[in-house]
């Protein structure tokens, strides 16, 4: 099969390779899937940079954890009925070797749910990190119906999907971004506010949005950079969920003022979700790819042999929507 993979650590041009591996075969619980699309997160990314030292121990790595594509068939335990069925693929890449950059991957059957047939392979690729992760941010601490959310980076990749989530669901979304054309974004998806992140007044811009009152949830994309703000505007009780601090990777927590407001905090990551909450977060997204209730930004789409090229823009950071790659 045409595969895409690494040996060792560095930069994109240097260390990905384009070229033939075995094809895989289904095991027990598994199907065997023919990839249509893969895609590219900042995860992936870090991982081929070197982010985990002892990934490449058992030998090379095929990247990234999302795609989409078709049943081929499936291996014992698994309903034969499978077969033909259009789906997405999540958690690819984690705890093994064998990602979605190839022309097929072998996975557990529960990590293959079903991808709506009014859903493209594109959208179906972009579904597992950022659209799981910004679902378990908004509903890890339950319902959000009547409250107000903030939403850092509410233009970003798992921003976007967030400020969707909640106010689809009944939360007052505000939503941070600092152009007009994330502005606009935003409010598209549902934000009732949006303030400039980079005013010098930022908390006062928050709560001017608010009509003075605290929020009752953040969803953060920069932890750490913003703390000072989040704490500040989070009301007593409240949660901020948070799945990046790129910025200042070791924040320092202002402790009493957290504890005095008895402020949850809740990291996000999609492998290490309860399987309850992923289960969750599937029956959600299928509901509401059927209904054709989200709204995708797909930045670029690129042929598995530009590889390199979809990890580069991925590190500029400054893209807004996913990176997919085509296979099949």
């Amino acid at each position: 099969m045409r595969a895409a993979w690494f040996e060792s650590f560095g930069s994109a041009q240097d260390v990905l390779q384009i070229g033939e591996q075995e094809t895989p075969t289904a095991g027990a619980g598994e199907v065997l899937v023919r990839i249509a699309t893969s895609g590219v997160n900042p995860s992936d990314v870090k991982k081929r940079a070197g982010s985990f030292p002892n990934l490449l121990d058992d030998g090379l790595v095929i990247p990234n954890s999302d795609g989409a594509g078709v049943i081929e068939s499936v291996g014992e335990g698994v309903d034969s009925s499978r077969v033909g069925e259009r789906v997405w693929v999540y958690q690819a890449q984690y705890g093994r070797r064998f990602g979605t950059a190839a022309e097929y991957v072998a996975i557990d059957s529960n990590r293959a749910p079903r991808l709506p047939d009014n859903t493209s392979f594109e959208v179906g690729a972009c579904l597992g990190i950022p659209v799981m992760t910004a679902h378990r941010c908004v509903f890890a601490d339950g319902d959000v119906a009547g409250q107000t959310v903030l939403v850092t980076g509410g233009a970003g990749r798992v921003g976007h999907y967030a400020v969707q989530w909640a106010s689809q669901a009944g939360a007052t979304v505000i939503a941070t971004a600092s152009n007009d054309e994330d502005k606009a974004v935003c409010i598209d998806a549902g934000a009732a506010h949006v303030v400039n992140h980079r005013d010098e007044d930022v908390v006062g811009a928050i709560m001017a949005a608010t009509g003075g009152e605290l929020v009752d949830r953040i969803v953060d994309v920069e932890f750490g950079a913003n703390l000072a703000t989040s704490v500040e505007v989070l009301r007593i009780g409240g949660t901020i969920a948070t799945y990046s601090s790129t910025q200042v990777t070791e924040p320092k927590l202002p402790f009493l003022q957290m504890m005095y407001k008895d402020v949850t905090v809740r990291l996000v990551i999609v492998y290490a979700m309860p399987e309850a909450a992923k289960e969750h977060a599937i029956a959600d997204i299928e509901k509401a790819l059927s209904g054709d209730t989200l709204q995708h930004r797909i930045a670029h789409t690129l042929p598995l042999e530009d590889i390199a090229r979809s990890n580069e823009l991925v590190e500029q950071g400054s893209i807004r929507g996913a990176v997919v790659l085509t296979v099949g």
